[in-house]
């Protein structure tokens, strides 16, 4: 185990580092007129798609399903990788007409309908908060398995670790970033360079950590790959595990949800419509961001194989495998590595997904009733113009109230487990 007080120091460290990172993106202008540097961001930050899911989660499915949790990401990469050009003409509608969501993106189709709009924010609300939840408990699970549990709430039967509730913590630390870096402009069409410059790097910080924790798991706790299919062939139920044929049912299913979800998703819309530049961006995510999918997955299967063979029966949730291996080995920088690549997936999904339904909020629910009330014109623009340091704020609220629910959600999950 490692103290509790050097993993809260490390989350802190790690997310004041995230601070500094946006801070100078918001203040560096050669970044922006960089012919390589916007477009490697805006290639990078498409990579918000792996969430705790993909650095957790992936390994937790390969140790159950064999290789199911490969179509999560095959859709992804058929859509940026071979349908660029279906991205380009979304990009290209939502610049002409000032799209600033998901929401108006679908509204627009269908005469620019405000009632659309807002059932489509609300459904979003609705779908990713308990998504945001998730993430949480991610960073709570994780924490868990590394400083053990010494303590049983009485209000909701789930394991505290001995600092508290460090997910509480985590999530009002995501909400104070969400509003100081993706809250600074009026307009939701502006660009956010800091934060696009903070999630590109979490995607660093994660792929590392994750193919860093591969490589210490295939080559130091195990004499490498071949030593590793070695042991599984030996193990009939983990060969067969791995060596099974697939559902094609089930595999066209998750292709396609994860193919549409890489634009839908209202975190995805944000980074790949809203906050894009230029086709110069898109030219390279088309083949970046395929790489990347394929880099922080080539140690998923290695990763689930070592933890069978070191946790049988089930002794440990293979959800965490990728911190329990190298806490097992008495690796505790690995295992810091592991702790701070999970909290990076989970960080920027959260920022990310907290910032694009703020402003589907404000814009599609609370603007319009706004506006209803006060007897005005959507297009009167001097109003709205007057209006400007509310509608900042209502999105600064919004962020802390989506965080909130998300903190509830996953409470509730932890009582209704215990």
């Amino acid at each position: 185990m490692i103290d509790g007080w050097i993993v809260l120091a490390a989350a802190l460290s790690y997310i004041g580092f995230l601070f500094a990172v946006a801070y100078a993106g918001d203040r560096r202008q050669r970044i922006r007129a960089s012919e390589f540097g916007r477009p490697l961001i805006y290639a990078l930050s498409l990579a918000v798609y792996c969430t705790s899911w993909t650095f957790f989660g992936s390994v937790g499915l390969a140790a159950k399903s064999g290789f199911d949790f490969l179509p999560v990401y095959i859709g992804a990469i058929i859509m940026i990788g071979l349908a660029m050009p279906v991205v380009a003409r979304i990009v290209h509608l939502a610049k002409a007409q000032n799209i600033t969501s998901i929401a108006d993106f679908i509204a627009a189709r269908y005469g620019k309908s405000q009632a659309l709009a807002s059932i489509v924010t609300i459904i979003a609300v609705l779908g990713t908060v308990p998504y945001i939840a998730l993430q949480l408990k991610a960073v709570s699970a994780s924490v868990t398995s590394i400083i053990g549990a010494e303590e049983i709430s009485s209000v909701t039967g789930a394991v505290i670790p001995p600092l508290g509730d460090i997910a509480f913590a985590i999530a009002m630390a995501m909400a104070a970033f969400a509003v100081l870096f993706g809250t600074r402009h009026i307009d939701a069409t502006e660009h956010q360079d800091g934060l696009m410059l903070a999630i590109a790097t979490e995607s660093v910080v994660k792929i590392l950590a994750f193919l860093g924790v591969g490589l210490f798991v295939t080559f130091v706790m195990f004499d490498g790959l071949g030593d590793l299919w070695a042991r599984a062939a030996a193990d009939r139920e983990i060969a067969s595990l791995f060596t099974r044929g697939f559902s094609g049912g089930t595999w066209l299913t998750v292709t396609f949800l994860s193919l549409v979800c890489i634009i839908l998703l209202p975190r995805q819309f944000h980074v790949t419509v809203v906050e894009n530049h230029s086709e110069r961006e898109l030219r390279l995510a088309r083949w970046l961001f395929p790489l990347y999918l394929i880099g922080i997955n080539l140690f998923v299967v290695p990763i689930a194989i070592a933890g069978l063979l070191t946790f049988p029966g089930g002794s440990v949730d293979a959800d965490t495998f990728v911190v329990a291996l190298p806490l097992s080995a008495g690796a505790g920088w690995v295992t810091m590595l592991a702790f701070i690549g999970g909290l990076s997936a989970a960080t920027a999904m959260v920022i990310v997904a907290s910032v694009a339904l703020a402003i589907m909020v404000c814009n599609d629910i609370v603007v319009p009733l706004i506006l209803r009330r006060r007897s005005v014109a959507a297009q009167e623009r001097d109003e709205l113009a007057e209006m400007g340091p509310l509608l900042l704020n209502i999105r600064r609220v919004a962020i802390f109230v989506i965080l909130l629910l998300a903190y509830w959600f996953y409470r509730a999950i932890a009582q209704s487990h215990a």
